[in-house]
């Protein structure tokens, strides 16, 4: 069972797009498990018009914010195989079945990612992301260069197996990017892989929680302590659960 996990916040401009070009991939018996954070446009109406079983709404109660919306979300999937997606995306066609492909080629792997193109507000393209290369031949290599910044995750473009989502949940209080840190947590108790090539398009309209401003160094490094930090304790604590 495929479940696709997206977290929605106003995003009435964009999601029938997104949607449209998911649900054409999914089977019967898969799922699509949005969480809103308190929309108060007409993103969940358009939602609702689907009508199709395979969608489920939550509406939290309070805001959660971008990473905690995206924890809830990935709660309550129930599939084998979880999708990340944002609300204002476009998945290219047969994204879903070259990923799953990919995903079953190894059992040891536990998170696939790829790169994807780049999109206007009115979805003409402007551009490629092909910053994600092969993963390092080391774990500890894999780390580093996700520590770094050499290895840019994208949770957009994120296929996961149950197993990492146990694994990474609860995200720690603190932590600023489900990206980043389901990207670390799989590196260290599994393989990752990275498709070089698009799997999607993402779109760039000047309100997307991930453009951000270049940071400080000082913000920077206690950004990556604080990672550390919680990568560290989640590691022993997941060897003294499989003790």
């Amino acid at each position: 069972m495929i479940s696709v996990c997206i977290a929605t916040y106003n995003g009435a401009n964009y999601i029938r797009e997104q949607l449209d070009s998911i649900i054409d991939q999914l089977g019967d018996g898969d799922e699509v498990v949005v969480c809103d954070d308190q929309s108060s446009d007409e993103t969940i109406s358009i939602i609702s018009g689907y009508n199709d079983p395979r969608i489920y709404i939550h509406r939290n109660e309070v805001r959660l914010g971008h990473v905690r919306n995206f924890e809830k979300a990935m709660s309550l999937a129930r599939g084998d195989y979880i999708f990340l997606s944002d609300q204002d995306d476009i998945w290219l066609p047969g994204r879903v079945q070259r990923m799953l492909s990919t995903l079953a080629e190894d059992p040891s792997l536990v998170l696939l990612a790829s790169n994807f193109d780049l999109i206007d507000a009115q979805g003409q393209m402007i551009g490629e992301f092909r910053q994600l290369g092969d993963v390092k031949a080391t774990r500890l290599g894999q780390i580093c260069s996700i520590f770094m910044g050499r290895a840019p995750y994208y949770g957009c473009t994120f296929l996961f197996r149950r197993a990492l989502l146990q694994a990474c949940l609860p995200i720690p209080r603190g932590i600023e990017s489900h990206d980043i840190w389901f990207a670390l947590v799989a590196s260290s108790v599994g393989s990752v892989f990275n498709l070089t090539g698009p799997t999607l398009l993402h779109r760039i309209h000047g309100k997307n929680v991930t453009v951000k401003k270049r940071r400080s160094l000082p913000v920077v490094l206690k950004s990556r302590a604080r990672f550390l930090w919680a990568l560290t304790s989640r590691l022993i604590s997941l060897k003294f659960k499989l003790a």
